[in-house]
């Protein structure tokens, strides 16, 4: 068969006041344009296990304007799409069944809303994907997909197949993903990340994450790598078992993680020597009234909160740099939020700053939540699931308020001069301890 594997991307935003000042402070949006940038390492990895008499052919589509540029001599389409592309995903699917391809939809979006897409699809993969993905190729040479392919069970990370970078065309990106573990212990309300079709923590053997590295490295001599975990450093004792692996093969990297990795100084230590660029932190609110009832478990991350400042210092100590993540409209914030994350920001002399708003994906507790209280004011509405658009009516101020407030806060922000200031302070006072500027900030 010639498969074609469709990524939608890209990234923008319904608020078009929003989108002129993104193009004017481009910081608003740099974290998730990086995030659409990246291929995506689901439809690889399902390449990566497709016996080889079948074609494979990689293609991400930005603008649903140019659609009809694509390729249509494809026998079988899959097509990965966020929530904010979804519908144009559905059309793009519409086209291809037109033209007589079958189609199949995966990804968190139709995983949780798996009739919405069927309507749209000949079949649908629900869950993780390595484990239905050889029925789906099965079924579609005999032309009988089933509908719903639903993954049982938890794919066992130690038989992970090898993503096909090859068929990449390397010259577009700036970084390419590789996946140590699937899922996250804190279980925030309103995450919908893997933890929607991974609810359980997992790690990949070391030495499947390192032939994946060195895969790409065949590919790209220094390349630079993103983490593509939820939490990468929950288990400590594994990182200091692959960390120093890492070092000798001198690459550059990235990472998402909790905080209390700041505790751990000869981990941290370990990072750096081996190549490791920025974290980004989730730190969600600058105040402690904004953590209540965050997690569905704990109240984690309030607990932490006392500890913000001196982890930002203690990370970028060693020559780290800290994105600080803060979302925008959870309940407990008020109006005063806003001059709460700027001072938070300069205070703690954060190299990046990533604001964003609250957003019900589906699937998520914090939909569920928001219908309960009937708060949601743009429900279905998927488009709008950009992190910068508002679907909901806050608890403490109202929802232009709202959307005021992150805009200003926006211009202030990411204004030149303050950015500036940041990355200029983190230089001056952490650099230090490696040996060249260029490495890092490259």
């Amino acid at each position: 068969m010639r498969i074609g594997l469709i990524a939608m991307s890209g990234v923008r935003a319904c608020d078009s006041e929003l989108m002129e000042i993104g193009l004017t402070f481009p910081g608003v949006v740099e974290r998730s344009q990086v995030i659409a940038a990246l291929p995506s390492l689901g439809l690889l990895t399902l390449a990566g296990m497709t016996p080889v008499e079948h074609d494979c052919r990689y293609i991400e589509v930005e603008d649903i304007r140019k659609l009809n540029d694509l390729p249509t001599d494809f026998d079988l389409v899959a097509i990965s799409s966020f929530s904010a592309q979804i519908f144009e995903a559905y059309e793009l699917a519409d086209r291809y069944r037109a033209v007589g391809a079958s189609v199949v939809l995966g990804g968190l979006h139709v995983s949780v809303l798996t009739e919405e897409a069927l309507a749209h699809a000949d079949a649908v993969v629900v869950g993780e994907g390595e484990s239905t993905w050889q029925r789906v190729l099965q079924d579609a040479e005999r032309r009988t997909l089933k509908g719903c392919y639903r993954a049982t069970g938890q794919f066992d990370l130690s038989e992970s197949p090898m993503p096909a970078y090859e068929l990449l065309d390397l010259g577009k990106y700036t970084r390419l993903t590789v996946q140590a573990s699937r899922g996250c212990p804190l279980r925030c309300d309103f995450c919908a990340s893997s933890i929607l079709i991974a609810p359980t923590y997992r790690q990949k053997p070391v030495e499947r994450v390192l032939a994946e590295i060195d895969r790409i490295r065949e590919l790209w001599r220094r390349p630079f790598i993103e983490l593509a975990d939820d939490n990468a450093f929950v288990n400590k004792k594994y990182w200091k078992r692959l960390l120093p692996e890492l070092a000798e093969r001198r690459i550059r990297w990235f990472a998402e993680t909790d905080l209390s990795v700041y505790e751990d100084d000869e981990l941290l230590t370990m990072m750096r020597a081996s190549g490791c660029v920025q974290v980004l932190i989730g730190f969600e609110s600058p105040t402690q009234g904004g953590l209540r009832g965050l997690e569905l478990r704990h109240d984690w991350k309030r607990r932490w909160w006392p500890h913000y400042q001196e982890a930002i210092q203690r990370i970028q100590s060693h020559g780290i740099r800290v994105n600080g993540c803060f979302v925008l409209g959870l309940d407990g914030q008020g109006a005063e939020v806003f001059d709460d994350v700027y001072d938070f920001a300069v205070e703690s002399e954060l190299f990046d700053v990533q604001i964003t708003l609250q957003t019900p994906f589906p699937g998520t507790p914090l939909l569920e939540r928001l219908r309960r209280e009937n708060r949601m004011v743009h429900d279905g509405q998927w488009q709008r699931c950009t992190l910068f658009d508002v679907m909901f009516t806050p608890q403490r101020m109202s929802v232009e308020e709202l959307r005021r407030g992150f805009r200003e806060l926006v211009k202030r922000l990411y204004a030149e001069d303050l950015v500036k200031w940041r990355r200029e302070n983190f230089k001056r006072k952490y650099l230090r301890t490696i040996s060249t500027c260029e490495e890092v900030l490259e």
